[in-house]
């Protein structure tokens, strides 16, 4: 997958999980403690991976970066969360979980990218 629908993808998921930060369930549930942790670091990998690149970006595409970052920053997860489901307060179904569902959409892109390895 290319470095700017990376970028895109944090974007996306920080918005994600700003707004489930302030659900009843999602906002006190290790899912959501646990996503934004690995995004965070997701982001930080992918601003070492490519430095080069992201330091050529044009002004609007730097800016989603940017404010991506800056949402990430904001998120304050419970650090003793614990997963709702198995505390038996998520009424979803099996296998449904908002977060972890918003999560998967990236192994869902780099499957439409066979082929190509992440970069």
């Amino acid at each position: 997958m290319d470095y700017m629908s990376e970028i895109r993808y944090c974007h996306f998921m920080a918005g994600v999980l700003a707004r489930q930060q302030h659900d009843p369930l999602c906002g006190k549930c290790k899912a959501l403690a646990n996503s934004v942790r690995a995004l965070r670091e997701g982001v930080t990998e992918l601003e070492q991976r490519r430095v080069t690149e992201i330091s050529l970006l044009p002004k609007e595409q730097a800016w989603l970066l940017t404010l991506t970052k800056q949402v990430l920053a904001g998120l304050n997860p419970d650090p003793d969360a614990v997963g709702q489901k198995k505390a038996g307060n998520c009424r979803l179904a099996e296998g449904i979980c908002f977060v972890k569902s918003s999560k998967a959409l990236i192994k869902e892109m780099e499957g439409k990218d066979s082929g190509r390895t992440r970069l």
